[in-house]
């Protein structure tokens, strides 16, 4: 039986090899940090999608493919003398301990409130560590590259903890339908720009009252595409059965083929 040790130092003599100047292969020696992003992003959604399709071999796999990008940046940096695997790992388990006084220093927190806001102090004394001033302000490391709904949920979710949200979803309903008639008086106006505006109003409100109905906006999104291309897909097999295509059906039979796929549970 192969110890976790012993796999992680086979995983890191690979990724050793394979940049080696001399023997390696070519495509891995080319990248760069800059290079893998995009490919450190595909993986995270491949996790995300085996995660919501229950399937736990490609889980399994998918999450290798997720470590190799971690042991790719590494390796890059080694070799740039900025840091190793081993800072990278040793970092994240004094992370871990740190946030954690509860399960590993024996603190007691009165209240998931008070556990709230040591978390919170925790991590403002990590950012003025990394340099991170507060008159910075406390949406500063938020991330710039996070894909919108991504964005938009950590930004919200980090004005929440500082008291700035609605107490209950309630109002958020009411906020998100103030938000329609306002992009419906924007369109009314062909003003593009207003428009596009009032959309990312309506889009970060949308997110903000999936947060509050305990939903994950990306996850709900994803879902709903998923059951759109179901929908889609059997009107196209219910078309190609009498030899026509979408772009010669009326508007009418589309959504009547809609409605059947619905009823045929193609949800």
């Amino acid at each position: 039986m192969v110890t976790t040790s012993e796999a992680v130092e086979r995983l890191l003599a690979i990724m050793a090899r394979l940049r080696d100047p001399e023997t390696g292969c070519p495509w891995d020696r080319a990248q760069t940090f800059e290079s893998l992003v995009p490919h450190t992003i595909e993986e995270a959604y491949e996790v995300a999608d085996a995660v919501e399709r229950g399937d736990d071999e490609d889980l399994c796999d998918e999450l290798g493919d997720l470590l190799l990008q971690v042991v790719f940046y590494a390796r890059i940096a080694e070799e740039q003398g900025r840091f190793n695997f081993a800072r990278v790992v040793t970092g994240l388990c004094d992370k871990l301990v740190r946030r954690h006084p509860h399960v590993f220093a024996g603190v007691k927190f009165a209240s998931e409130a008070e556990r709230k806001r040591a978390w919170e102090a925790v991590k403002r004394q990590e950012r003025q560590a990394r340099g991170k001033r507060e008159e910075d302000g406390l949406l500063a490391d938020v991330p710039a590259a996070l894909p919108a709904l991504a964005q938009a949920e950590k930004i919200q979710n980090r004005a929440a903890r500082h008291g700035f949200d609605w107490p209950e979803a309630e109002p958020v309903f009411a906020k998100v339908e103030e938000e329609l008639a306002e992009l419906r008086q924007a369109w009314r106006s062909g003003d593009r720009a207003h428009i596009r505006e009032e959309v990312g109003d309506l889009l970060f409100v949308a997110v903000n009252l999936a947060r509050h109905l305990g939903v994950h906006p990306e996850t709900a999104l994803r879902d709903g595409n998923r059951k759109f291309s179901r929908r889609f897909r059997y009107m196209e097999r219910r078309l190609a059965e009498s030899g026509r295509t979408m772009d010669d059906t009326p508007l009418a039979e589309l959504d009547a083929l809609w409605d059947e796929a619905k009823r045929r549970g193609q949800a």
